[in-house]
């Protein structure tokens, strides 16, 4: 039975640093939204991007309360003075390439105009005040409270992959060999299916990679991360090869029933061993390689033969055989144990 989950730890982290930063603001008597603002949109998915964002943002922030002071100095408070604010801290933050402070820096300049009553200069200072706050607070909770840790969400999106790999490697081999290639627009969801997940997969480790520089990895987990990069790096790979034949036009294969027998157990054989990883049998994999192999260089030495010269194009048995065989290597690679 399935549960409500109502919160993950990015949603707890942000409601104890607004709460955290709300308090400090009221202990010191500054008005807590600039603060609470710029806290919510600080906690980031790993605490260096917290930091690398957060330094953009600060100096993003006191533009946007310049301009808000500078406005409402010379327009009072007028439809005017939050048009001109906001165009021109988007266009400072814009040339001066603070891309991640443009939205909190904004926010800041049309909020401030609200606020600012008398004192203009004391105001600017107190919103530097609150922005520092906000920053320094969120930053300080995404690092000190439930650390981002994605090598089980990795894991999982690994093994989804893999899955995913072994069936389109089913429907790709099984078209070709049942001449049925042309007809590939279940190849090519099934090819951009893993292409997005493989991707949100690379994100996860790049994020992984930037929190273990704050909260490293212990010397097992590390091992398993690191074997976790290789493998993703492999099916990276068989995903390019199986793109190749997804996206090549093939006319009908010519080969002998024996041989057609062998190719279909070779990929029957190595997409349940991605499907189900118990399945991988090495001795076995190795074997159906050879066999696999056997056809491809009989097949090459069989083209140079017939031909007085060397053709032009490759032939569709030895482009089809040759991507199966780099396949197979990779998924021997994708099993292979960190030394």
């Amino acid at each position: 039975m399935k549960y409500f989950r109502l919160a993950g730890s990015r949603v707890i982290k942000t409601g104890v640093a607004i709460f955290i930063t709300a308090w400090i603001c009221v202990l010191l008597e500054w008005p807590p939204v600039f603060a609470v603002i710029t806290a919510i949109v600080t906690i980031e998915p790993t605490v260096s991007d917290s930091i690398k964002k957060g330094i953009i943002r600060f100096p993003a922030s006191a533009i946007g309360s310049a301009y808000a002071v500078l406005f409402i100095s010379l327009f009072g408070n007028s439809p005017l003075t939050y048009t001109l604010a906001a165009v021109f801290t988007i266009a400072t933050c814009f040339r001066l390439k603070l891309h991640a402070g443009l939205l909190v820096a904004t926010l800041t300049s049309v909020a401030m105009i609200e606020v600012i009553h008398s004192n203009i200069l004391t105001a600017f200072f107190i919103r530097l005040g609150t922005t520092t706050t906000g920053l320094v607070v969120s930053t300080a909770v995404n690092m000190l409270m439930l650390p981002p840790d994605y090598t089980k969400e990795i894991a999982k999106k690994l093994e989804t992959i893999a899955y995913k790999t072994g069936i389109a490697i089913e429907k790709v081999f099984h078209d070709i060999l049942d001449d049925q290639h042309q007809v590939t627009v279940v190849e090519q969801e099934l090819a951009e299916q893993l292409d997005r997940i493989i991707h949100q997969t690379e994100q996860l480790i790049r994020f992984q990679k930037e929190e273990s520089k704050y909260h490293p990895l212990a010397g097992s987990e590390r091992t398993q991360f690191q074997q976790e990069q290789d493998q993703l790096v492999r099916l990276r790979l068989i995903h390019y090869h199986i793109g190749n034949l997804v996206y090549t036009s093939f006319n009908k294969v010519e080969w002998s029933a024996d041989k057609r027998t062998t190719i279909l157990n070779a990929v029957t054989e190595m997409a349940q061993s991605l499907k189900h990883p118990d399945a991988y049998e090495q001795p076995k994999h190795r074997e159906y390689y050879k066999q696999l192999t056997a056809i491809f260089w009989g097949n090459n030495k069989s083209i140079t033969v017939k031909n007085e010269q060397h053709p032009a194009n490759l032939p569709a048995n030895l482009i089809i055989l040759y991507e199966l065989l780099s396949i197979y290597n990779l998924v021997e690679r994708y099993y292979q144990k960190p030394t």
